[in-house]
């Protein structure tokens, strides 16, 4: 228990302090009480605090984002990719940092949080809002954790929502007209059966590929960054091992033969890293531009949309939910499902014709079996 002590002041007389242990066993003190009841009050509430795990210290409350910010981003680059990374540091340079960095964490309020983010949507996509808040919460967890406030006013704060995407996913017959009209076909097929995403698929290895059992191991990525490519992990920081069809397998050997294990599957033609290009003249918008001239039907598709059609391909094929979660690396069962719930056929006329067919099968049994018993306790 903490200790109340009295002091003289010039010019207000007699003032009482507080001295206490803090939860990290420092001094803690608190001054200018006019009342010694005041000062036992305040005392109190500091022992509760402490004994329900919720102590803060006033002073570090005032620590500002400014200062904590910068610290947040350094300790979690390591755990993200480059890409991501570049991502949340543009967050804070251009949204957070701006609005919040003179704020100290106890001076944020939940309402001026939610009327930023508000403001931040009617400009903002979706993505960008989220990434600002969840950046912001960040921030404020370890706050939380460091005693320095008692609540994270920056969490389960509503945004705009995300529009629904307008996924494009081709049929097989559709991957091989693109695929033909492609500078790099085998890539395209690649991409459109195995789900890899363009850095993961670009970043592959020959060491990767195991021919015999037809698996590839993804361990690295390659991302763009400020029009630079930089290789990194993988966007879950976990290898997985994807399984590709049969009929890949001249794609992929054309893709290794001649090449050591260390070299990549595909390469620019000045031997560089493989990129799509620009949406209008690239050579993979080229190759769409071409299907669609003989087919004005078939609808404008970006490098990512074969990541959909494999996704939608195999789950025609029978993959279920996890299979289809292994193959893409998502981190759950459940992001595949909020993907692509809609493809996974509906099981309810199947369960309730299984139900059907079972009563009827029970209960003529049923019915068979009360009938014998009838006829055999009938006299002859």
């Amino acid at each position: 228990m903490g200790t109340v002590k009295p002091y003289e002041t010039k010019t207000k007389g007699r003032l009482y302090e507080v001295w206490y242990t803090r939860p990290n066993g420092t001094r803690g003190h608190a001054r200018g009480f006019q009342r010694r009841r005041d000062a036992e009050a305040h005392l109190v509430s500091v022992e509760s605090s402490k004994l329900k795990g919720a102590y803060v210290n006033r002073s570090d409350g005032k620590a500002q984002i400014d200062t904590l910010g910068p610290d947040w981003l350094s300790r979690h680059e390591a755990r993200l990719t480059s890409s991501s990374f570049h991502s949340v540091d543009s967050a804070w340079r251009v949204h957070v940092q701006p609005k919040w960095g003179h704020y100290s964490v106890g001076a944020i309020t939940r309402r001026d949080v939610q009327v930023w983010l508000n403001e931040l949507g009617e400009q903002r996509s979706h993505t960008t809002v989220a990434r600002a808040r969840d950046l912001l919460a960040g921030i404020l967890d370890e706050a939380v954790e460091d005693n320095r406030i008692n609540k994270n006013v920056a969490r389960d704060l509503s945004i705009k929502r995300k529009p629904i995407a307008d996924e494009v996913f081709l049929s097989h017959a559709q991957v091989e007209v693109l695929a033909n009209a492609s500078r790099y076909p085998g890539l395209v097929r690649f991409l459109a059966y195995t789900g890899l995403r363009w850095g993961e698929a670009t970043a592959l290895r020959v060491r990767n590929v195991d021919r015999v059992r037809r698996r590839l191991t993804i361990l690295e990525a390659v991302a763009e960054v400020n029009g630079k490519p930089v290789p990194g992990g993988v966007k879950s920081h976990e290898k997985r091992v994807v399984a590709y069809p049969d009929f890949l397998d001249a794609d992929i050997e054309a893709a290794c033969v001649g090449k050591g294990q260390d070299e990549r599957l595909w390469y620019s033609e000045s031997a560089g890293w493989l990129r799509p290009g620009n949406t209008v003249s690239g050579w993979f918008a080229g190759a769409v531009k071409r299907a669609q001239k003989d087919d004005p039907s078939f609808r404008r598709v970006t490098p990512h949309d074969l990541r959909h059609t494999a996704a939608s391909l195999a789950i025609s094929a029978g993959a279920n939910v996890k299979v289809v979660q292994r193959m893409l690396g998502h981190k759950s069962a459940k992001v595949t499902l909020d993907t692509y719930a809609a493809l996974f056929p509906d099981d309810l006329d199947a369960v309730t014709t299984a139900l059907s067919a079972q009563r009827a099968s029970q209960v003529a049994a049923a019915t068979d079996q009360s009938a014998g018993s009838a006829l055999a306790d009938s006299p002859e």
